[in-house]
């Protein structure tokens, strides 16, 4: 069995939003994951606070960022993004058509027989190897209401098919309400 915690119900403004511990100490990057049983978790969570919820689901390693994990996660609450750093490389989601992107996450409804949790996990073990030459573990994971946000079809430079990953927000939304919960991996 897995243990997972509300943490806080933060009230801001008029917006309501979770934090979650998930208890993962089986999870690393040293060796390649189990995604299932890891994913598993995630989803389970996800039930449990957001069922029938359409959102978008971003996961970001603390790692990978110069600023410390809470003030990470207290930046996202109070932006909506973790997009702190204009400076920071990698950052600006460069694509074929130079099409605005604010971020890239899953989307999904939720629902009790999704596979959501293990697409990220695998996604930053696997990908950051291609890109980085090492894994990302993941220890945020940020929910979004996926209503304040517009799809955005791009294509990676090198690549001919249509991706649907990248979000814009909306215009005139206040970006912070749109996180409704912070899942952090610990």
């Amino acid at each position: 069995m897995f243990k997972t915690e509300v943490k806080y119900l933060c009230f801001w403004y008029h917006k309501y939003m979770k934090r979650i511990e998930i208890a993962v100490p089986e999870y690393t990057v040293e060796s390649e994951p189990n995604y299932e049983s890891i994913g598993r978790k995630i989803d389970n969570a996800l039930m449990n606070n957001f069922s029938g919820d359409e959102i978008l689901l971003r996961g970001i390693g603390s790692s990978e960022h110069n600023i410390d994990r809470e003030e990470l996660i207290q930046t996202i609450i109070t932006t909506g993004t973790d997009r702190y750093d204009e400076a920071r490389r990698g950052d600006r989601y460069e694509n074929v058509d130079n099409k605005h992107i604010d971020l890239f996450a899953f989307e999904e409804t939720v629902h009790e027989h999704m596979n959501l949790g293990w697409q990220v996990i695998y996604g930053f073990y696997h990908s950051a190897i291609s890109v980085h030459g090492r894994p990302t573990k993941i220890d945020i994971l940020t929910i979004y209401d996926a209503s304040y946000f517009d799809v955005v079809e791009h294509r990676y430079h090198g690549r001919t098919d249509i991706k649907t990953d990248g979000f814009a927000f909306k215009d005139g939304v206040e970006k912070s309400n749109a996180v409704i919960g912070i899942i952090e991996l610990l």
